[in-house]
């Protein structure tokens, strides 16, 4: 074995060739959670183009009445059956928390949505093996899986999370309403052990590689390991780049915030912006894809502020991004500065708001953040008295 070659090859490439090493001395030579990010990539390889193929056929090639979210509801599905059951076979004692699961499924009012999810993770399952696949982890031609298989894949998202051990979150498609438009959406999947994200992939189908060239090739996968540093990887998994975010400078310092401001308060942002006077106009896209732009440098923050009371965060919503976060060079809070907590179960739990920027913007966002939240909780205050 030529290990000076092997070094010599950058990272990713590296972590391809481990499977061809023996088993022992891979893991004497390899990196912490070498298997478990190559198995990421893969999983979120194959549930992007399994729903970048959902759109294009129940969404592009049929009149969908306004409202009707049967495609999201197809790719969901599809997507975590496809993710869970590679985990099953990669890693069969990781227990796994998701967003979705199986009852109406089995039901047979719904035998048409079933014959369809099966069909479309079939069809990502069996799909030719690609550099970085292995086929054990039930990939490739000749690797259908039944239909109550793939059900019991779904149904295996129902982990109530914790503090200790592993444990996966799966997002089959972060983004609903981007999906449906045909804009940014996620494909998101990190590995938690003991309440701490270790590993996290991005999957962006609609995604630039260069948001200034907005017509240029898109698709981006994003894959952090904590203490390893973050990468942008093309779709395809080749041409990987390190993220490093941009330092903070207040005259191209702008906010990357949710299309709809139902999920985050534009106007709580806005007032932000005036304090810190701020002057770029913010940059609004669905999905965690906002986490992967904000570790490449596009943008300065994502503030994720509440619209509602008592609403608390899943999970599977920031565990993946709050990774890419960390290891480009960011800090990622609740809006008191509490670090986010992965070891309440499903959600956050109390943690308030979510706030992520690079290390030197920091500590002024999250001052004027709690500024501006006091403004509004005195505003509520007086408008509830009169």
């Amino acid at each position: 074995m030529n290990y000076r070659f092997l070094s010599s090859i950058n990272s990713y490439s590296f972590h391809f060739c481990l499977p061809f090493i023996p088993a022992t001395t891979r893991r004497s030579m390899s990196l912490a959670y070498t298997t478990e990010k190559q198995f990421a990539i893969s999983a979120v390889r194959r549930a992007c183009l399994l729903t970048s193929s959902v759109f294009n056929k129940l969404v592009k090639n049929e009149t969908l009445v306004k409202g009707d979210k049967s495609p999201v509801t197809v790719g969901d599905f599809s997507a975590q059956a496809v993710i869970s059951s590679m985990l099953h076979r990669a890693f069969p004692d990781d227990p796994i928390v998701g967003e979705e699961d199986a009852a109406d499924l089995r039901a047979e009012s719904g035998a048409s949505l079933r014959d369809r999810i099966v069909e479309l993770a079939n069809e990502a399952l069996t799909a030719e093996l690609v550099i970085g696949d292995i086929a054990e982890w039930g990939i490739g031609p000749g690797s259908e899986q039944s239909v109550d298989n793939l059900l019991d894949a779904i149904d295996r998202g129902n982990h109530e999370g914790g503090r200790s051990g592993r444990m996966w979150t799966i997002d089959p498609i972060d983004g609903t309403k981007g999906f449906l438009r045909g804009e940014q959406y996620a494909v998101c999947l990190a590995l938690i052990v003991d309440a701490q994200v270790q590993v996290g992939v991005l999957g962006c189908p609609n995604l630039p590689l260069n948001l200034s060239k907005p017509d240029e090739d898109k698709g981006c996968l994003f894959v952090a390991v904590k203490g390893q540093g973050a990468q942008q990887l093309k779709l395809t998994g080749t041409d990987p780049a390190p993220l490093m975010m941009s330092p903070y400078t207040p005259s191209s310092f702008s906010f990357l915030e949710s299309v709809e401001a139902a999920h985050s308060s534009h106007s709580t942002s806005s007032r932000i912006s005036a304090i810190l006077g701020l002057t770029q106009p913010p940059i609004r896209m669905d999905s965690q894809a906002k986490y992967g732009c904000l570790a490449r440098g596009d943008g300065g923050a994502y503030m994720r502020m509440p619209t509602g009371v008592g609403y608390k965060e899943k999970i599977w919503d920031h565990a993946t991004g709050s990774l890419l976060v960390t290891e480009s060079g960011g800090v990622i809070t609740d809006s008191r500065g509490l670090p986010l907590d992965f070891g309440l179960g499903r959600t956050l739990g109390e943690n308030y708001g979510v706030i992520a920027t690079v290390k030197d913007a920091h500590a002024k966002l999250l001052s004027a953040v709690q500024e501006v939240v006091k403004q509004e909780q005195e505003e509520a205050k007086k408008s509830k008295a009169s």
